[in-house]
């Protein structure tokens, strides 16, 4: 697997319901395996794409790339989500360089993940928030761009523009039709000097996707380890955004560490379908 950042990439899929019971295989290893026959795009990767394009038209003052951007993300189906608490005791922290920190996030022990709820709600990441902060600095954005803003600052950039208006209003009267969905967010409002671990658990042998959005207030640094420690994917350059998708072999946790590097706040969405 190698390293992604979040540029036009798309890809989706479920994770199935039913209760996991500890499994008996060996994984020492790292957790992936070969590619799922079933990956398709899907509603996370395509909100971050939206976030991107919308950051693209916004420096470019260009008024139609904010309008795709935001019908992009008028076309997306999200469920909003709280995080469980994370054991701060599980997580495991190295010193040093930018090579120790891809490996920075890895729990004491390996565990089985828990099921999805009977109802059918996703199962819950659970986070963790260590160190202390740097900055009081709360930024500029107080979360990632919406479709409803990213529509009302395509209207301020066609200013007169009938034609351009015209099709903003077109796709905001379609933007609620038809959404792809199958994607959940939870929002974090993390501070300068402070880093977040996320415990996620995925299905082995069914496409895994994560995304970070965030609201480009300061530099976020991402690391995606398997249970063992092994990095599946990082980004530690100056962005706050990642894209990571991969198979899993078996059942197992995943866990994403974001890092804030700026000197002020970002609040930014963990995306995963």
């Amino acid at each position: 697997m190698t390293p992604k950042t979040f540029v036009l990439l798309l890809a989706s899929t479920a994770i199935a319901a039913t209760v996991l019971p500890a499994l008996a295989q060996d994984n020492s290893g790292p957790n992936v395996g070969a590619a799922a026959a079933d990956a398709t795009a899907g509603a996370a990767a395509t909100m971050g794409l939206a976030q991107d394009l919308y950051a693209l038209g916004a420096a470019q003052g260009d008024a139609v790339t904010v309008l795709a951007a935001a019908k992009l993300a008028a076309s997306v189906d999200i469920k909003s989500a709280e995080p469980a608490a994370l054991d701060p005791a599980k997580i495991t922290f190295g010193e040093g360089d930018q090579e120790t920190f891809r490996k920075k996030a890895a729990p004491a022990a390996p565990a089985a993940p828990a099921p999805m709820m009977n109802d059918g709600t996703p199962r819950a990441a659970a986070k963790a928030t260590f160190f202390s902060a740097t900055s009081e600095d709360e930024g500029a954005a107080e979360a990632p761009v919406t479709a409803d803003a990213m529509f009302a600052k395509a209207k301020e950039l066609a200013a007169d523009d009938e034609a351009v208006l015209g099709l903003i209003d077109d796709a905001m009267a379609e933007g609620s039709r038809g959404r792809i969905g199958g994607a959940v967010e939870w929002l974090s409002r993390l501070p300068a000097g402070q880093t977040d671990v996320w415990e996620i658990p995925y299905y082995g042998n069914s496409y895994a996707e994560v995304a970070i959005v965030g609201d480009g207030d300061a530099n976020l640094d991402v690391a995606v380890t398997d249970e063992n420690g092994n990095v599946i994917c990082y980004d530690v350059s100056w962005s706050d955004k990642l894209y990571c998708d991969w198979t899993p072999a078996w059942d197992g946790y995943f866990y994403v560490t974001v890092q804030n590097m700026g000197g002020s706040r970002n609040s930014y969405y963990l995306l995963t379908n």
